[in-house]
């Protein structure tokens, strides 16, 4: 019998984080965000579907004109684009190391990435609840999703590293 999980937003988040100008990193949250979970078991190795959403809409890098610009066609082209999608049906364990491997598309694209993954355990909350967390750590080139946008200083630095740091802080709730 396949077990149903659902993402607590009040205790997830996801965050990016890229340099800028090569000397800093700028780190970005998506605000609304979804993520479902069929297991057969509550040991996620029979993961059977990992389906995760992220509106493009409520990108936050706390300044609204880098937000705006984010959202414009220079990046993920919101207005025709409005989330970014991670499916999956695969999560690998082994004993030291946890991966998650799947199609991520942005701005339209489509692409194999795989993310490592910290298995923080399973509990029963004091309601009831049981609840499972994860920490999802990754890479990606903005550039082979189409996120092309970029600027070189006068001293020919890059603006934009072409690089993201992509973190997930995920607890799951065990529906039904």
């Amino acid at each position: 019998m396949a077990i149903k999980w659902k993402i607590d937003p009040a205790h997830s988040e996801i965050q990016f984080k890229v340099k800028h100008l090569m000397i800093t990193t700028v780190t970005g949250y998506f605000r609304k965000f979804d993520l479902e979970v069929d297991t057969e078991a509550e040991n996620f190795r029979t993961a059977s579907r990992i389906l995760f959403t992220a509106d493009i809409d409520s990108i936050d890098t706390n300044n609204e004109q880098r937000d705006t610009h984010l959202k414009s066609a220079d990046f993920f082209k919101a207005d025709e684009h409005g989330q970014i999608k991670f499916e999956s049906n695969h999560y690998q364990l082994s004993e030291d190391e946890h991966h998650l491997q799947g199609n991520l598309t942005i701005r339209g694209i489509t692409k194999p990435v795989t993310f490592n993954i910290e298995f923080g355990g399973i509990v029963v909350d004091p309601y009831g609840q049981t609840k499972a967390g994860f920490t999802v750590k990754g890479k990606i080139s903005r550039k082979e999703f189409g996120l092309t946008w970029s600027a070189v200083t006068e001293a020919g630095q890059v603006v934009v590293s072409d690089e993201i740091r992509l973190l997930g802080e995920i607890q799951l709730v065990k529906q039904g």
